[in-house]
C-alpha cells in the first residue's frame, strides 16, 4: 500500500496546534514513518523571487519533486510555494508526500511522476486521505516523449550520466543541475533514470529544486541560477542546463552507449544494457559492471572499435554470469568471433559449451588459439585443450604465420606448445627455421625456450638453435651460449649424435663450457671432441694455451681447434681411471694428439705427488707399457712400476734392484719422485728387511736411500721408536758387512747423547748381539774411530 501525507502551515491541525504540520494523512500511517518523512519536507524560495508574490507570480516559483528512501520504503514528495499562511505571513508551502512499499514502484522510475495525476496543488479540508490506488506516471515523461524532447537539447547526456554513475558508485556526493525552469531539470533526471538499470535507478535519489544545494542530501540536486550563484558549493560536478555543452572530455563506454541509444530511440538496447549489468552480481550495478555491460553490448552488436581493455571487461562479465546469461547474448556474439580477443573468445566458448552450442564453442576455441598466437601477452591465459578434429586444419596457417613472426626463441617454443595442445602440432621444418632465425640474431633464451617447448618439437627447436648459432658471429654465439644453455645442448646431443657435426663451432663452445665446469663429464666431452676430427679442418685455429707440462711455451695459433679445447679441458691432470678409460677407448688419438699423449705422464706425476700408487695407477701403467702412446709415457709408466715393485718386494735384493732402476740416469723426470715415494714406504719396513736392502744396494744407492731416511726423521719431541729402528737398521747392516759413512756418522751422533744412549740400552736389552753392537758403535764415537768406510 501507499500512504499519503499533506504538510503545510495551518491554524488548527489534527493536533490542535498552529504552524507547519501534517494536516492530512492516510489512516494507519506508522508514527516512525511520519517522523522519518518530516525532515525531507522543506521549501525556501529562490533568492531572486519576489518577497510578496501575487497569485500570478506564485505559479513561477519552482516545484520541488523529491525522491528518497525512508525506513526502507521509497518516499516521493512534491512541494509548491503558497506564499501567505493563515496569518498572512509569507513563507508557507504545501508538500504532498507519498510513502510506498518497494513493489509499488516496480517498473516505474520515480522521475516519471513529475506531474502525475496523484499530486494535489494544495491541502485538503479532510483529515483522512485514501491510499494511493495507482501511481500513474506523467505521460509527458514517457521514454518516447523524452527522446523526442532530447533531440532539441544540448549534448549533455553522456557527461551527465558519467557524473551520476560516479556519484552512485562512490556512495556519497551529488551532481547539481542548474536551470531557471525546474521542469527542464526534471526531464534530465528522468532521462538519466531511464538510462540506468532499475536497481541503480532505485538508488538515484533526487530533488528537482533546492535553495540550498550545499545541504541537500540527494545524489542529484536541482537549483535555480540565483540560488546557485549564492551557493558555496564544493560537492562535485554541476551542469548549467541552459548553457552550451562543456568542452569535450572523454566519457565512458557506458555513457556513450546510453547517449547513442537515446539518439536512436533504441529503448530495447537500454533494457539490454540493464539486463547485462545485472550479470556482474553487484546490487546495484556499479561503474565497472555498467562499463562491462556496455562493452559486451557493443560486441553483441558487432561494433569494431572495442578496445582490448573493454573486451577483457566483457569477458570478465561473461565469466561471472554462470548459467544466467541470456540466450540472445552469445548468439549475437557469434558473428564477431573472428575479431575477438583471447579472453572474450574463451568466455564465449565456455558459455556456448554450457548451452550445448558445440559449433559455436568450437569456433570460439579456434579464435582463442589464433588470437593467442598473434598476441604473446595473452598466451598464459589460454586454456590448453584440443580443438575439434574438423577445425584443426584451419589452425595450420595461423601457426605458420606466428612462427614466421616470432621475435624470440621462447615465442617459437610457446607457439609450438599452443599448436600441440590444440591437436595441430607445428611442422618440424617450420619450428626449426623459426628457431634458426632467432638464434642467429641472438634472440634466444635457450633454457626458457626448452622449458616451454613440447617434447615433440624439442628436436626441431634444438636443431634450429644449433644451426642458427653456427651461422651467427662469435659475439652473438657467446652471448647465447651461457652455462645453462650449454648444459642443455650437451644433454640433447647425447640423444642426437648428428647434432654436432653440422655445427662444429657450436659444439666446441658447448663442450668447452661443459668440460670446464663438470669434471665428471670430461671423458665423455673428450669423446665428443674427438668425434669432430673429420670437420676440424674447417674450424678457425684459435690461440692455444701453454701446455700444463710446458708452461714456458709461448701461446700461438699453432694448435688444432680441438686440441685447444682439450688443453683447457685437461688443465687439471686426470684421475687414473679417467686416463685409463680414455686410453682404452681412444688409443689412436693418443698417438695423434700431443695433448692426450701427455695425459698418462701427468696422471703418474699426480699420483706420485700424492704418494698414492693404487690399483688404478698400476692398471694404467700396465696399459701404457703394453701399447705405449709415446716414449715419454712408456718411460714414466716404467718408473711407476719400479716404484710399486720396490714398495711391494718380498726380498730385499728385489727392492734394491727396483730402486737401482729408478736411480738410473735414463729413468726420466718421474724417477726422482718415484724414488722418494718408494723410500718413504720402505722406511716403514722392519729393520731386518731394511738392513738387508742396504746391504744389497750399491754404495751410491745405499747412501741415497740412507739420506732419504735420515732426512725424514722426526725432530726432537717426535716418536723415538722411529730413530731406534733406524739405529737398529744401521747395526744390522754393519753386522751384514756393509757400511755407509753418512748413515753411520748419524748413528754415532745419536748414541753419544746420554739420555738417548740409556734408552737405546734399554731398547736392545733383550738382544745381546744388538746391545754389544750398540756399545761398539758408542765406543767408536768416543775414540773417534770411524770403523768401516763402506762396503
Amino acid at each position: 500500500m501507499a500512504w499519503q501525507m499533506h504538510y503545510t502551515s495551518a491554524r488548527n491541525g489534527p493536533t490542535g496546534r498552529s504552524g507547519f504540520q501534517f494536516t492530512a494523512e492516510t489512516p494507519g500511517l506508522p508514527d516512525r514513518v511520519r517522523a522519518a518523512v518530516a525532515p525531507f519536507l522543506a521549501y525556501r524560495p529562490p533568492p531572486a523571487a519576489p518577497l510578496s508574490p501575487g497569485p500570478g507570480e506564485l505559479a513561477a516559483f519552482p516545484v520541488a519533486l523529491l525522491y528518497d528512501r525512508v525506513d526502507g520504503r521509497p518516499l516521493l514528495a512534491r512541494s509548491r510555494y503558497l506564499g501567505q499562511d493563515y496569518s498572512g505571513r509569507y513563507g508557507n508551502f504545501f508538500a504532498h508526500a507519498v510513502v510506498a512499499e518497494p513493489d509499488e514502484l516496480e517498473g516505474l522510475r520515480p522521475a516519471e511522476l513529475w506531474d502525475a495525476p496523484l499530486w494535489r496543488a494544495g491541502p485538503t479540508a479532510l483529515g483522512a486521505l485514501p491510499e494511493v490506488p495507482d501511481l500513474a506516471p506523467d505521460a509527458a515523461f514517457a521514454p518516447d516523449a523524452l527522446a523526442e524532447w532530447l533531440r532539441g537539447q544540448p549534448d549533455l547526456l553522456a557527461p551527465l550520466v558519467d557524473a551520476v554513475v560516479t556519484v552512485l558508485g562512490r556512495g556519497h556526493g551529488r551532481v547539481v543541475l542548474v536551470a531557471a525552469d525546474v521542469e527542464l531539470i526534471a526531464r534530465w533526471i528522468a532521462v538519466v533514470s531511464y538510462s540506468l538499470p532499475v536497481a541503480a535507478a532505485e538508488r538515484l535519489t533526487f530533488v528537482t529544486y533546492s535553495a540550498d544545494p550545499d545541504g541537500a542530501g540527494q545524489r542529484v540536486v536541482g537549483t535555480t541560477p540565483d540560488a546557485w550563484a549564492a551557493a558555496q558549493y564544493q560537492g562535485g560536478p554541476a551542469f548549467a542546463l541552459g548553457d552550451p555543452p562543456p568542452p569535450h572530455r572523454p566519457v565512458s563506454r557506458f555513457a556513450r552507449t546510453v547517449a547513442a541509444c537515446w539518439r536512436a530511440g533504441d529503448f530495447a538496447a537500454l533494457d539490454a544494457l540493464g539486463e547485462l549489468a545485472l550479470l556482474d552480481g553487484a546490487d546495484p550495478p556499479g561503474p565497472r559492471a555498467l562499463e562491462r555491460a556496455a562493452a559486451l553490448l557493443a560486441l553483441c552488436r558487432g561494433e569494431a572499435r572495442v578496445t582490448p581493455d573493454e573486451e577483457a571487461g566483457a569477458a570478465a562479465l561473461l565469466a561471472r554470469s554462470g548459467r544466467d546469461l541470456p540466450e540472445w547474448v552469445w548468439r549475437d556474439l557469434v558473428p564477431g568471433v573472428p575479431s575477438m580477443g583471447v579472453d572474450l573468445a574463451v568466455a564465449v566458448e565456455d558459455r556456448a559449451r554450457a548451452a550445448g552450442a558445440v559449433d559455436v564453442a568450437g569456433q570460439c576455441a579456434l579464435r582463442a588459439v589464433t588470437a593467442a598466437l598473434d598476441d604473446p601477452s595473452t598466451r598464459d591465459r589460454l586454456p590448453r585443450r584440443a580443438l575439434p578434429l574438423v577445425l584443426r586444419p584451419a589452425l595450420e596457417p595461423a601457426v605458420t604465420s606466428a612462427l614466421a613472426a616470432a621475435e624470440e626463441l621462447t615465442d617459437v617454443a610457446h607457439i609450438a606448445g599452443i599448436a600441440a595442445a590444440a591437436g595441430a602440432p607445428a611442422r618440424p621444418g617450420e619450428v626449426r627455421a623459426a628457431a634458426q632465425g632467432r638464434a642467429r640474431v641472438g634472440a634466444a633464451d635457450v633454457p626458457a625456450a626448452l622449458a616451454a617447448c613440447p617434447d615433440a618439437a624439442r628436436g626441431a627447436l634444438l636443431a634450429g638453435v644449433v644451426t642458427g648459432l653456427a651461422a651467427a658471429d662469435a659475439r652473438t654465439r657467446a652471448a647465447v651460449l651461457g652455462d645453462r644453455a650449454c648444459d642443455l645442448l650437451h644433454d640433447a646431443a647425447r640423444d642426437d649424435p648428428d647434432l654436432w657435426p653440422s655445427a662444429p663451432e657450436v659444439a666446441l663452445a658447448v663442450l668447452d663450457s661443459v668440460g670446464r665446469r663438470r669434471p665428471l663429464h670430461r671423458v665423455a666431452v673428450t669423446a665428443d671432441l674427438l668425434s669432430l676430427a673429420d670437420v676440424e679442418s674447417v674450424l678457425p685455429r684459435p690461440t692455444a694455451l701453454p701446455r700444463p707440462t710446458d708452461p714456458d711455451r709461448p701461446p700461438g695459433p699453432d694448435r688444432p681447434p680441438v686440441d685447444a679445447v682439450l688443453e683447457r679441458l685437461w688443465a687439471a691432470a686426470p684421475q687414473p681411471g679417467e686416463c685409463l678409460e680414455l686410453l682404452e677407448s681412444h688409443a689412436a688419438a693418443f698417438g695423434e694428439r700431443p695433448v692426450l699423449a701427455e695425459l698418462p705422464s701427468r696422471t703418474f706425476a699426480r699420483a706420485l705427488g700424492d704418494a698414492d700408487i693404487g690399483v688404478e695407477v698400476l692398471r694404467l701403467a700396465a696399459r701404457v707399457r703394453s701399447a705405449p702412446p709415446g716414449p715419454d709415457a712408456d718411460r714414466d709408466a716404467a718408473a711407476v712400476q719400479a716404484c710399486a715393485t720396490a714398495i711391494g718386494a718380498e726380498r730385499p735384493d728385489a727392492a734394491a734392484e727396483a730402486l737401482a732402476a729408478l736411480a738410473d740416469r735414463g729413468a726420466g723426470p718421474l724417477a726422482e719422485p718415484a724414488f722418494g715415494v718408494a723410500a718413504g714406504r720402505l722406511a716403514r719396513r722392519d729393520p731386518v728387511f731394511r738392513a738387508a736392502l742396504l746391504a744389497a744396494a750399491p754404495a751410491r744407492l745405499r747412501a741415497r736411500l740412507g739420506a732419504r731416511w735420515t732426512g725424514a726423521l722426526p725432530g726432537r719431541g717426535g716418536d723415538p721408536a722411529v730413530r731406534h729402528e733406524l739405529i737398529e737398521t744401521v747395526l744390522r747392516m754393519r753386522a751384514l758387512g756393509a757400511a755407509d759413512p753418512a748413515l753411520e756418522t748419524w748413528a754415532r751422533t745419536a748414541v753419544t747423547r746420554w739420555f738417548a744412549g740409556r734408552r737405546l740400552e734399554a731398547h736392545f736389552g733383550g738382544d745381546p748381539a744388538l746391545r754389544s753392537a750398540l756399545r761398539d758403535l758408542a765406543a767408536e764415537a768416543r775414540t773417534g774411530n770411524r770403523g768401516r768406510q763402506g762396503a
